[in-house]
Parts: C-alpha cells; structure tokens; sequence
C-alpha cells in the first residue's frame, strides 16, 4: 500500500492535534513530523515540504494585544511556507485553514484572506495544488479555556466550580472538532466536494452544524456537573450537540475527581450498591481478573465508559494519546468506586490484589465489530 504523506503545521495546537491523532488511526497515511522551529530554519523547512504529498497549514496566530503583529506573523508564516516549496521546487497539495472572518475588518481576517491570495497565487504559476478551508467556530475537548472557544472557557469553569459570565447571550454557529476533522480528512484523500477559485485551486465554505445560544451552552454543562459530576447520572447522549458537548465537558474534569466511591448499602443479608443511572441506552457487561493481569490497553474517540470495581483490588491507569503522563487510581471492592474514562485518553484495569478482581463496565454504545471505535495502544 502506497501511504499518502501528510505534515501538518501547527501540529501541537488544538485542531492540529486532533487531525494529527486521527490521521495516525489510518494504514494508508505516514504522518511527517513538523516542528515550529522550521519556520526559523529554512533547510528544515524545505526538507519537511519535500517530504509530503500534501501540507495542511494550520499554524497561526490567534490573538495578540497588537493586531499588527497578528497579521505580520500570519503572513509571514504562509510566505515561509511558499518559500521553502518554490526552492525546493516541491508541489504539494496544500490545504490552508482560512476563516469565517476573513471578510471582516480586522487584521486576523485580512491575514487570513491575504494569506490565502499568496497561496492561490502559487498554485497558479506551479503543479500544485491549494484547497481553502474557511472554518467556523469549533469546540471540543482539549481546547485552551480563554483562547479556543467559549465552550472551553466554559466547560474548564464549571468543572472547576468556577462562575462563567455571559456578556452577550446571542446566537453562535458551531462545529465539533470530530466533524472538522474529517472535512479535513476527506479534502486530503480527494473526498470532499469543492468549489473552484482558480488554477490549481479550490475553497470548501464549512458551514456551523449548530447553532445555539450561549445561555444553552451555560446551562447544559451545569446540569452535566449536577447531575454527572455530583450525583454520576449519564445524560441522554442522542442528539448530537449535547453527546459532543458532553464528551468536551468530560475532558475538564479535573484528575482528582476520580475514584468515585458508591454508596453502599449493607444489611444481615449482604450488601447492595447502585452502579449506574442513565438518560440513554448503553451496554453493560462484567470481567474477572486473575492476580496480575491487565486489561484493556485501548482508547475511543467518542465513547463514554464507566469502571467499576466490585470486588478485589485494582489499579486503573490512563494516558491522553500523545502525551507521556499516566495517571492512576487504585480502587478496592471493599469500598466500591468507578473510574469514567475520557474520550481520547488510553486505559487499562490491573488486578494489584492477590484475589479474583471483579469489574462492572457500561458504555453508551452497544459494541459493534464494524464501528467499534475500539484502537488499541499501551498505556505505558
């Protein structure tokens, strides 16, 4: 199988990430490494675009108490880009991250729509090929609370019993993260419908697939902390916004959280506890455990998991894919607690006790050997 190479600028930021991790799920792609660096170091930068059949430039300045700097730094980065392809004498397919404000006056849009003039300039008078992508706002999980989106601004408050402020409770076009990333993914491998702009090059105009208003934002993620966080209620997780919104949320929740201990109820008979409630369907299933053993060792992108251990002793660990840092929990089934397990991050359950290790687990979907969202890396 011959592998599409792709690099991707701006790698470490919030999309770059997320299209970087998902594109490291497919066979037929090899994934070459970009550092910040490159655009310091022009050798670098030439050989980096050398090496790929296609660029996604991502890399970009954001916000900057100077608007001057924004827009010097964003072209500047797009004529290095340019650059290091004409000296190389290297076409790739460029696909260039533009946005819904590149009409307006300010000089983040105006970098932006300038930026994307030089790239269809260079797609003219060479055999390369340039796709815009003009993006609306986006959410999801890992973005950078009072930078990203007002959705991480939001979701890291809450969370972290913090009192979010609306100052203007309007109307605000969203996308998630897994739905850009695959508009993404499509216009790499030639699947996406575009629209032409001129030689060699071509636009794709992504629309919001939500529309909600602020304060429905604010008050979905206070019932996910009364209702998930306090008392460990899964909301119904159907319609698609609340299910993304959900998934964000999860991700904020800080590590200390966890292990959540049940109550447990204790009579002549035995004892009973009660391990989950939910607001949508799910599937719940149990293991045992012999001393010693690990389980699991997988990730998903966009399931929600509980553990829950009964009976015996049991270290749960997990890992965010891409970083280094592990964490762990020890739970004991003589006083019963659950671990929920975040999209994105690696996980196992190891029986650290000298008797069988009894779990309980529930996930949102029913498991499906065609979509199993099911990828497996070692959490060390």
């Amino acid at each position: 199988m011959e592998k599409q190479k792709i690099g991707i600028t701006g790698q470490a930021g919030f999309v770059g990430s997320h299209l970087y991790t998902t594109l490291s799920l497919r066979e037929d792609v090899e994934l070459i490494p970009f550092e910040r660096s490159y655009f310091e170091d022009s050798e670098a930068m030439r050989k980096f675009v050398s090496n790929c059949d296609t660029v996604v430039h991502l890399a970009a300045m954001n916000r900057h108490e100077d608007q001057n700097v924004i827009y010097n730094t964003n072209l500047k980065l797009v004529e290095e880009l340019i650059t290091a392809c004409k000296d190389s004498k290297s076409t790739p397919h460029i696909i260039f991250s533009s946005s819904s404000q590149e009409n307006r006056d300010n000089l983040y849009g105006k970098s932006k729509k300038e930026g994307k003039e030089k790239m269809m300039a260079w797609a003219a008078s060479t055999d390369g090929k340039f796709t815009s992508l003009t993006i609306p706002n986006v959410f999801g999980p890992f973005g950078k609370p009072n930078y990203n989106s007002v959705v991480a601004t939001f979701c890291h408050k809450v969370a972290h019993n913090e009192e979010p402020t609306i100052i203007n409770d309007g109307e605000v076009g969203l996308i998630y993260i897994n739905d850009l990333v695959k508009v993404f993914v499509d216009t790499i491998f030639g699947e996406q419908q575009t629209t032409t702009l001129g030689t060699n090059s071509f636009e794709v105009d992504i629309a919001p697939n939500h529309f909600v208003k602020v304060s429905r934002i604010l008050g979905l993620l206070n019932k996910f902390k009364s209702d998930y966080m306090l008392n460990g209620i899964f909301p119904s997780l159907e319609d698609h916004f609340e299910k993304s919104l959900f998934n964000t949320f999860r991700c904020y929740i800080p590590e200390s959280h966890y292990p959540v201990k049940y109550t447990k109820h204790t009579d002549p008979r035995g004892s009973f506890v009660e391990i989950a409630r939910t607001e949508t369907s799910g599937q719940f299933s149990f293991s045992t455990t012999v001393p010693g053993i690990t389980r699991g060792n997988h990730f998903h992108t966009r399931k929600a998991e509980r553990f829950a251990v009964i009976s015996g002793k049991a270290r749960i660990q997990l890992r965010k894919i891409g970083t280094d840092k592990v964490i762990n929990y020890e739970l004991d089934g003589s006083q019963p607690a659950y671990v929920d397990m975040p999209i994105w991050y690696t996980h196992n359950i190891t029986n650290i006790g000298d008797e069988e290790l009894i779990t309980l687990f529930w996930i949102n979907e029913p498991y499906n050997p065609e979509d199993a969202d099911t990828y497996f890396e070692n959490v060390e």
